[in-house]
């Protein structure tokens, strides 16, 4: 089982991180391993769109698609896996801190089928690194757009 939990402070509102972020369209820039995503249900993001992703992650191509099980903007978007090589649950949390900023998470949840069970603290490892990659990423490029 993989549960990576990561976390970071984005010197910008909760509402245009959240509304950044929870757009799929925008994915492309600021996650580091993904290269392409295709709506495959009309836009806007909703409880039961499905977002198809092409994503490099341990040098290999993952192709995938990710169904919208909640969203609640400016809050919470969790999505899952309708289609992809194994079950994941990827939640994205923003909270309004002080001074307009906001804790952005990404919790990756699942079971890697076909990895060893030796390989997953390797791919938890694998992922924290990527998601850190990922949130500092998102970080530079919305605050960097602020000034």
């Amino acid at each position: 089982m993989v549960d990576v939990l990561t976390e970071i402070t984005i010197n910008r509102p909760r509402d245009q991180v959240s509304e950044y972020a929870a757009n799929p369209d925008n994915a492309s820039e600021w996650y580091v391993n993904i290269k392409s995503v295709e709506w495959l249900t009309p836009k806007p993001i909703e409880v039961g769109s499905k977002i198809a992703f092409k994503a490099a992650f341990l040098g290999k191509e993952l192709s995938y698609v990710y169904q919208i099980a909640e969203n609640t903007p400016g809050k919470k978007l969790v999505m899952r896996t309708a289609d992809g090589p194994f079950p994941m649950e990827t939640t994205y949390t923003w909270e309004s801190l002080s001074g307009h900023s906001t804790r952005m998470t990404i919790r990756n949840k699942g079971n890697p089928s076909g990895f060893s069970i030796f390989f997953t603290p390797f791919m938890s490892w694998m992922m924290k690194r990527a998601n850190k990659k990922d949130l500092n990423k998102i970080k530079f490029l919305l605050e960097e757009t602020a000034n």
